[in-house]
């Protein structure tokens, strides 16, 4: 009987195994994950879960029932030491499984501080995983004092949920602003604002030049421009790293990530990657997609393909972030955007549309998610959208998806 492994439980995972069984695969399926508990969804770590809104059992992906019922074997709380392509074994501690086709789906690890600079103090927390997230929720009390390193989606999210809990807020952000490796100008202005408005203090342009602690704890921080702060916690959000270990311990190729072609595979025919670990073809150059859309879509071709399917996989980016009562809902991606249409809305709607030339690339789209659908639409399809229509509040947006 044939026998697929997965590792990494995952969203990419815990999909990849649930698309296999529901296009007929007959065969022997085990899912490896490090973690201890159920494949769970992660965006409301850093947002319901952290403020205590949402139980640990809402964010598992699927019940344990799920598996049972489909015989799909979960080993769980489980490290993979070694693949060995030759053998197609993996290794975990005292056993090793033979497969017949392999999924890497490791994920990332987030980046985290030297401790050379106080990053292996305690009160020093990453957003990432659930113990983690457990380990820093009985910070977040009143009057607290928290400093953020990193003003990405990631930051300002976890900088959200301090803020809500009435933590007092340091953020810092080498960057000259924040969100400025992911979003124009308009958009760090618009999430600057909203974040001051409740009581942030958001410092560009400064960086973290070390911790300060008193027996093995963070007391305090030393800043790049001299100043020094008290903190009793610290949230580290400066990006995540692709899980390449196991595959290039392994001899596969790497390139930003796990080198995947069109659809999925590896430089080993019999080895696949899809999520946050694999790099793959889009548009003519290579890219990598850290977003739980990307982790769903391509798990599933992946899993059709080791099936026979032969279908590439093509990309259609969105993402989201939910900071206080704003919802973020971003379509395409802006790279390469040389300007910015800005449409406005009542209240905090609002919505900043990038060209490059004459063609709509993307839209960050804060409380209107109108026209982030009809954005997003228009991407897909490959259309524009007429600038000025765009700038005109009162103009409706939905012929744009006829013209």
């Amino acid at each position: 009987m044939s026998h697929i492994v997965v590792i990494g439980a995952g969203q990419a995972g815990s999909s990849l195994v649930a698309k296999l069984r529901k296009d007929g695969f007959d065969g022997e399926i085990t899912l490896i994950g490090a973690e201890p508990i159920l494949p769970y969804q992660r965006p409301p770590l850093s947002k319901a879960y952290l403020l205590g809104e949402m139980e640990k059992e809402r964010l598992f992906l699927r019940p344990e029932s799920f598996y049972a019922e489909n015989n799909i074997t979960l080993k769980l709380g489980q490290q993979v030491n070694a693949i060995d392509p030759v053998a197609k074994t993996v290794t975990l501690e005292g056993e090793t499984l033979s497969y017949d086709q392999l999924a890497l789906t490791t994920g990332s690890h987030p980046r985290r501080l030297p401790a050379a600079i106080g990053g292996d103090l305690e009160g020093v927390h990453v957003v990432r995983d659930h113990a983690g997230i457990d380990t820093m929720a009985p910070a977040l009390r009143e009057h607290a004092q928290v400093l953020i390193v990193g003003g990405g989606y990631i930051g300002l999210e976890a900088a959200a949920v301090c803020a809500k809990k009435g933590v007092k807020v340091t953020l810092v952000e080498m960057a000259d602003r924040i969100l400025q490796r992911v979003a124009a100008p308009e958009t760090s202005d618009y999430f600057r604002a909203l974040h001051e408005g409740h009581g942030v203090d958001i410092r560009e342009g400064v960086g973290l030049d070390r911790l300060i602690g008193e027996a093995g704890k963070v007391t305090g921080a030393m800043l790049t421009d001299g100043s020094q702060i008290a903190v009793d916690f610290v949230v580290v959000g400066v990006g995540i790293v692709p899980a390449t270990e196991l595959a290039e311990a392994a001899g596969l190729t790497l390139d930003n990530g796990i080198h995947t072609d069109d659809f999925g595979r590896t430089s080993d025919p019999q080895i696949w990657a899809a999520g946050d670990c694999a790099s793959f073809p889009h548009q003519g150059a290579r890219i990598r997609l850290e977003s739980v859309p990307n982790a769903i879509d391509q798990a599933e071709i992946v899993a059709a393909n080791m099936l026979g399917a032969e279908k590439p996989y093509v990309a259609q980016p969105w993402f989201w972030s939910d900071q206080y009562d704003v919802k973020l809902q971003i379509a395409g991606l802006n790279s390469g955007y040389d300007r910015v249409i800005t449409r406005g809305g009542s209240g905090q709607s609002k919505s900043f549309w990038y060209y490059r030339g004459d063609q709509l690339v993307a839209v960050d789209a804060m409380n209107d998610p109108r026209a982030y659908m009809v954005g997003k639409r228009l991407i897909d399809m490959g259309k524009t959208a007429d600038p000025a229509i765009v700038a005109d509040p009162d103009a409706d947006l939905k012929p744009l998806l006829k013209a």
